[in-house]
Parts: C-alpha cells; structure tokens; sequence
C-alpha cells in the first residue's frame, strides 16, 4: 500500500470512528436544538392551554365525585342536572371538605418522601444485580449543564411499602383503609400542593432561577405557566423538581392507592376479589419496573425535553394519582369477581403487553449505548444512518433501527403500553364507562405524543425521515395505523 493510500486509509477509519462519537452525542445535541417547549405560541396552542387549565380539575373532581355520590355513573349527574332534580349546589355540599386530618396526613406523606427522596442515598444498587441507582448523570441541558440526580425511587418505594404492611399487620397506628376514607379530602391537599409547587416554580423562574440559560418566555402567561418556563428548577444541589415530582409522591402513592382500595373491598364485603388482585398486581409491575428504570428515565421526554409547569407539577400531584387509579375505585363500589378464563385472559394480556413495552425500549437501548454493534432476536439489527444539521451548522449523524420490534412499528413500546392499559380496564366489566377513561386517554396521549415526535423527526431529519417511515411505514399497530 502506498504512502498516499496509508493516509487516505487512517483519514477514513479517523472519520469513521468521529461519525460515532458524534451519533453517539445525538440525544444530547437534540435535546438543544430540536426539542424543548416553543418560544412562541399559536392561538390553537394557546385555546388548548386555558382549555386544561379550566377543565382539568373538574375532570378529576366529577369523576370522583361521581363514584362518591353515583355509585362510578358519569351519566346520572347529568341527568339530575338536566331534568333539575338536584343543582350544583346540592352536588357541591354533599362533596366532602378539606379536614385537617386530610391535611395532616398529606403533609406527613409528602414531607416523608422529601426526607427519603433527600437525605436516604441509595443503597440497593449495591446488592440488587442489574439495578442502577446511586448518582447518576442526566442528559445535557440546552444550555449545556449535566445535572446529577440521586437515584434512590426503588429504594423509597421499598421501605414506603415495608411499613405499611408493618402497620397493616403489626403496629395498627391507622386503618388500611386511609386512602380510600380520606380520599376527596386528600383531593383538595393534592390540589393545593399542585398549584404551590407550579405557581413557585413560575416564580423562581423569574427571580432566581436555577439556570437562566435554560429558560424560556413567550411573554404569554398561560403557556408559560402550564408549560413552564425553567427546564431543571432546583432547590439546593440535590432537591430536582422534575426527577422527585415525577416519582414522588405520586408514583410511590399508586401503589399504596390500590392496596387501600384492596382494604376497603375487604372491610366491606369480607374479601378481595380477583379483579382487585389484578389490578394490583399489573399496576403494581408497572409501578416497579419504572423505579427500576428510574436511571433510564433520566433520558426520557419528561425530563430531557419538558420544562416543569402546571402540567407536570399539578399533574403529577392530582391527575396521576386519582385517574390512573381508577380501575380500583371502582371495584370498591362494584366488586366484579371474574370467571376464571377471563381471569387468566386479562392477566396473559397484562404480562404480554409489559413484555412489549420492556423489551421494545431495551432494544432501544441496547441498539443506542453499543451503537448497532448488538444483536437483536439474534441477528445484526438493520438501521438507516441519518444526519442533521445543529444550529451552529455542525452536521451529526444518527442511526435509526428497522429490526426486532421496531422494524414491527414505529412506536411500538407504546403499543405495548396501551395493550396494558386495556388489560387494567378490563378487570371491571363492562357495567360502567367510567374505568374505561385511562385506556380513551392514554390512546390520546400516546397518538398525540406519536404525531408530535414524529414532527420534530421530520424537522431534524428530512429525506433520511422518509426513507425510515418507508421502511417501517407503520406508527402503532403493524397492518394498520
């Protein structure tokens, strides 16, 4: 080999290995220039704000309500409105009041996560083979900081659990039942820590903001309070808005939720059904596999793109903790004991849809941290090589996988999710619509989600975006959507 060659064949493998430092830099890069809440607002944009910002608490309230007074019946209320047989007023007065023993129990449970959250450093990983806690890193911000997180949730939810079922079984310092007894009083709690914590955080956004950097203002007050405007608030080195409301307290509650809605079917008709056991147990999965992924969770959407507002700070209070729960109120009201194939069908489908969904994002994961060089369903997995273009004109390059599940479709960890979802709902019958609200929402949510990432692959992406959907031309569910 020539002198001239030698040179042309150092450049190429120089080139070469530059092309996979830089691939493996894209979530950081786009996480600057592609992603992130606007910098200005449309008007539809803007309707759809105020929209959630007026409805979205009398969603969570009618619907609870209409379990504590209709028996789980969206319909009724209605009617006797309509028909003038009760007002709101009547609605109104008979809805349990903020107490201060509601009020007494919040502040205790959520200053209990603070101190687990704050001052318990995680000491799982150290026996726990395969789980990652401890310090971790996050992404880097747009405006080029890499903040350390705690990742000690698993841990949290753990010791949370242990002494609970230390009281349930041994101290009895309180009811079980707790939750459930307490639970629209605890409503009004959760709402007012929801609007603290977002109406602070607006405010800390403009005075002493943990990086000013990482803000964005559109000059409209509405976006900017739902959306948010600081990217990673902070109080103190440690205290993360996003990584503790996210998980704390509402994540570690669910769980808790559901074993108070297990207490009460007892206390009431003398046992726990199965559909109660089921519900337990799929969301309690869910639950677990999250805090055991927390580390993951760092390089998701939440907290890699979205800045922290009224939508995470009072949706992670109020609407995770009493809607994603409603299967099992609902069975507290109509106790649905399930024959024994329907049992067995629900559960099948509840453990087929975790596996989709976890293995869809190990895959995803696999392929990202070795950079293609893995197998998936024991073969190379295929990708198409893409590149785009950073706002300082630098030109990167990214791999995108069509095998395993994702040469199946596009998103399939959703579709994963939503056949669980599905399985939660169907534990309840078909008496009611009202449990069947989480799996009308997440379908929402998740073809919303699918149709705004999408978007924005476009946009950094192009013709190379093209060639993807051409090799895997469907979002969902394969043959169809």
């Amino acid at each position: 080999m020539l002198p001239k060659d030698i040179m042309a064949a150092h450049q190429e493998k120089k080139t070469s290995e530059e092309r996979k430092r830089k691939s493996t830099q894209n979530d950081t890069r786009t996480s600057q220039v592609q992603w992130g809440r606007a910098w200005e607002v449309d008007w539809f944009s803007l309707a759809n704000i105020i929209f959630l910002l007026m409805f979205a608490p009398l969603i969570v309230y009618y619907f609870i309500m209409s379990c504590d007074q209709y028996q789980c019946s969206l319909i009724d209320p209605l009617i006797d409105l309509f028909t003038g047989n009760k007002h709101l007023s009547d609605i109104w007065n008979k809805t349990p009041t903020l107490t201060y023993r509601a009020a007494g129990i919040y502040t205790l449970w959520v200053a209990f996560q603070v101190f687990l959250y704050l001052f318990i450093p995680d000491f799982c990983h150290k026996f726990l083979p395969g789980y990652v806690g401890g310090v971790q890193e996050g992404a880097v911000t747009p405006a080029g900081v890499v903040n350390k997180y705690e990742i000690n949730g698993l841990q949290a939810w753990i010791i949370t659990h242990v002494l609970w079922f230390a009281n349930a079984y041994y101290f009895h310092w309180f009811s079980p039942t707790i939750i459930f007894d307490n639970w629209i009083p605890l409503l009004w709690c959760a709402n007012v820590l929801g609007y603290a914590v977002s109406t602070f955080a607006m405010i800390k956004s403009y005075f002493f903001p943990t990086n000013a950097k990482d803000c964005k203002f559109t000059g409209n007050f509405f976006y900017d309070y739902m959306m948010g405007i600081e990217f990673n608030p902070r109080i103190g080195k440690w205290f993360d808005f996003k990584l503790f409301f996210n998980g704390r307290p509402g994540i570690v509650a669910w769980t808790l939720i559901n074993l108070s809605y297990a207490a009460k079917q007892q206390e009431l008709y003398g046992q726990v059904t199965n559909s109660m056991i089921l519900v337990n147990v799929l969301q309690g999965i869910y639950v677990l596999d999250f805090f055991w992924n927390e580390a993951w969770y760092l390089k998701t959407i939440d907290i890699c793109h979205d800045h922290f507002g009224w939508y995470l700070g009072w949706g992670d209070c109020v609407w995770l903790p009493y809607l994603y729960t409603l299967q099992g109120l609902y069975l507290v009201y109509h106790p649905v004991q399930l024959g024994t194939a329907n049992a067995i069908g629900i559960l099948m489908l509840g453990l087929i849809s975790y596996y989709i969904f976890r293995m869809t994002n190990h895959q995803k994961d696999l392929f990202r941290r070795t950079n293609g060089n893995c197998k998936i369903w024991g073969k190379k997995p295929e990708y198409i090589e893409c590149s785009y273009m950073s706002v300082d004109g630098t030109k990167y390059y990214s791999k995108l996988m069509t095998s395993g599940f994702w040469g199946w479709a596009r998103h399939f960890n959703y579709t994963g999710d939503l056949m669980g979802s599905l399985a939660y709902c169907l534990t309840c019958g078909f008496e009611h619509i009202l449990p069947y609200f989480y799996i009308v929402y997440m379908t929402i949510l998740l073809t919303h989600r699918c149709i705004r990432d999408e978007h924005r692959c476009f946009s950094k992406y192009g013709k190379d975006w093209k060639r993807y959907t051409a090799a895997v031309p469907y979002r969902l569910i394969p043959g169809i959507f």
